[in-house]
């Protein structure tokens, strides 16, 4: 961790969606943890605007993320039929916010050649990706530009596929992590494990620094994953929850109440498996698994009602992404979760006579 410049074993997870914001990034690398930010969903030029803007605001070292695509995600063979059959399912969502239903489009997500040159092209200290391993060149151009590479591992065996190509470091996801499960191996489905049977699984595995995520919402995780081996933390909800990010205001309050205690993994909004908050529509979909669209066609068919599921304040429809650690969370700005996580991490580890 420190060649990267940073003061402390804390990564912010990157958000994806529309979530992550630069005034989170930078406030997290100026408290000397790394921010990032998901840039998944963005274009090549607003990638380049992402970085100006998040440079312009701090000197702290920053990761980039992006998601690898799987074979043939970027442009799904879907027919028009076929397409009329995915808005059908949701015709119900649409016409209760008023929202019209939308036209199949020339394209459901931004090129990934494109997007991984706009990043290598703004040399962030880190390059952080998931869902797979970027092409071979990639992470040579990566090496040429001293840019640190960061995957994501789900289970041993892919931990050791990021490795064996070469990846820098790893992150070991567990299966309390909010959001997608990344998983690229095996079906995610098939990819459970919690943290604190992946983490020094991870460890054992490879010779490179692991990162361990899901689940870990203060202090005590912190210390909990540095007893099992990891470098660092990455750090996820805890930080959605903060006031910087770009989650709405109606997200962030039920990060906050009782709903919180009671997340489940879906596949209702983007077609990939994630964890988020129970709702209305995350069930009433759950009959029709087979019937959803696959990534990325359900993600973008979601996304135009999301906006307005926001706008009326109906978190019955939107995607309340969360991890089963959200119970922990107080209500901090992002110096003060750090602050508070490294205070309690330190009185622990005394308190174990660590």
């Amino acid at each position: 961790m420190r060649r990267l410049g940073l003061r402390l074993p804390i990564v912010q997870g990157p958000f994806g969606g529309g979530l992550s914001s630069v005034e989170l990034t930078t406030a997290v690398s100026d408290a000397g943890g790394l921010g990032s930010f998901g840039a998944h969903h963005l274009d090549a030029a607003g990638i380049d605007d992402t970085a100006s803007a998040i440079r312009a605001r701090s000197a702290g070292p920053f990761a980039l993320n992006l998601w690898v695509p799987f074979e043939d995600s970027e442009a799904p063979d879907v027919d028009d039929e076929q397409f009329a059959r995915y808005v059908a399912l949701l015709q119900p969502y649409f016409d209760e916010l008023g929202v019209p239903a939308p036209q199949r489009p020339a394209r459901y997500m931004p090129r990934f050649d494109e997007q991984v040159d706009a990043v290598l092209a703004a040399r962030p200290a880190v390059f952080s990706f998931v869902f797979g391993i970027p092409p071979e060149d990639v992470l040579r151009r990566c090496r040429d530009l001293s840019i640190t590479t960061l995957g994501a591992a789900t289970t041993p065996d892919e931990a050791v596929a990021l490795a064996q190509a070469g990846v820098d470091m790893i992150v070991a996801t567990g299966f309390e992590a909010g959001g997608h499960r990344v998983s690229f191996l095996r079906p995610a489905e098939e990819s459970l494990t919690g943290t604190f049977a992946l983490v020094p699984q991870v460890v054992d595995a490879v010779d490179c620094p692991v990162i361990a995520a899901g689940g870990i919402g203060d202090g005590r995780g912190l210390v909990a994953a540095m007893a099992l081996g990891a470098q660092a933390v990455q750090i996820g909800t805890a930080f959605l929850a903060c006031s910087e990010s770009n989650a709405s205001d109606v997200h962030r309050r039920r990060l906050f109440s009782g709903d919180a205690r009671h997340t489940a993994l879906t596949r209702a909004f983007s077609g990939r498996l994630a964890r988020g908050i129970r709702n209305r529509l995350m069930d009433e979909l759950a009959d029709h698994a087979t019937e959803l669209a696959p990534y990325p066609v359900q993600n973008w068919l979601t996304g135009r009602f999301k906006s307005e599921a926001v706008a009326q304040d109906r978190p019955d429809l939107m995607s309340l992404w969360s991890g089963q650690a959200a119970p922990l969370l107080r209500e901090r700005n992002a110096a003060a979760l750090i602050t508070h996580l490294m205070a309690q991490a330190q009185a622990v580890a005394a308190r174990m006579g660590a």
